[in-house]
């Protein structure tokens, strides 16, 4: 299969309310999918629905092959959320070394996951004396323990200084390279050029689906957040005519 997500109709509702409106899209394998848009737009449930801990109103979420959320997809899907998803009472160490018997990591997988994330010199410090931004590197170096086919990142590089941004987007694209699957959201639209592909939702639906490059030649303009007005604008005058 080509795809690592397929998503179709899918529709959430909360309260009553529509959430998530009729979604359809795939996201291919070994690739860096961006999933940007504005605070509350939705992107968070969305992930949630990829990861099978949402309940969805319709629809259907496929992942590597399987439904959402189904046992063998435990040891293949990390999920990273925006609030960090570790023990504050543990050191860094021995947060991963839980983590790592949890999923069956291989020996040695706690040292390689501390390297990628830049958190050597943390590993015996408490998880609760660490900055926001630490505290999301050790709910990254979790993810990343065992053999992830595919890594789902709720806003992973907020609060990290522009040095370490550059360094994991490196390691993003190195780990796609070697044929895991990320989708990551995000706010902030400079990081849509860091990005294979982009969905860009609003208000709950989806925007527009493709690279970069196509999405700045279709809407005419020079960067993505010009492009992501310009079809706002699009989908409004579709709307009223």
């Amino acid at each position: 299969m080509n795809s690592a997500i397929a998503v179709a109709g899918l529709r959430v509702l909360r309260g009553g309310r529509t959430v998530l409106d009729e979604l359809s899209f795939e996201v291919p394998r070994g690739s860096v999918t961006g999933l940007l848009g504005p605070s509350g737009c939705g992107k968070t449930t969305l992930m949630r629905a990829i990861v099978g801990v949402q309940i969805v109103a319709g629809g259907d979420v496929q992942v590597l092959g399987r439904p959402a959320g189904t046992a063998p997809l435990r040891s293949l899907v990390g999920y990273v959320t925006q609030a960090p998803s570790v023990y504050a009472d543990l050191t860094v160490g021995e947060n991963l070394r839980y983590f790592a018997t949890v999923l069956g990591a291989p020996p040695g997988d706690v040292d390689r996951v501390v390297g990628e994330v830049d958190l050597e010199e943390y590993v015996d410090s408490l998880t609760a004396s660490l900055s926001g931004g630490q505290r999301a590197r050790v709910s990254l170096a979790a993810a990343l323990l065992g053999t992830p086919e595919l890594l789902v990142l709720d806003e992973p590089t907020v609060g990290l200084d522009p040095v370490l941004r550059r360094d994991l987007w490196r390691m993003f694209h190195d780990l796609a390279d070697n044929g895991v699957t990320l989708l990551i959201s995000s706010h902030v639209m400079d990081e849509a050029v860091r990005c294979d592909r982009l969905l860009l939702m609003r208000d709950g639906a989806l925007l527009a689906e493709d690279t970069p490059e196509e999405l700045l030649r279709q809407t005419g303009t020079k960067d993505i957040e010009a492009a992501f007005l310009a079809l706002v604008e699009r989908r409004a005058t579709e709307g009223s005519s």
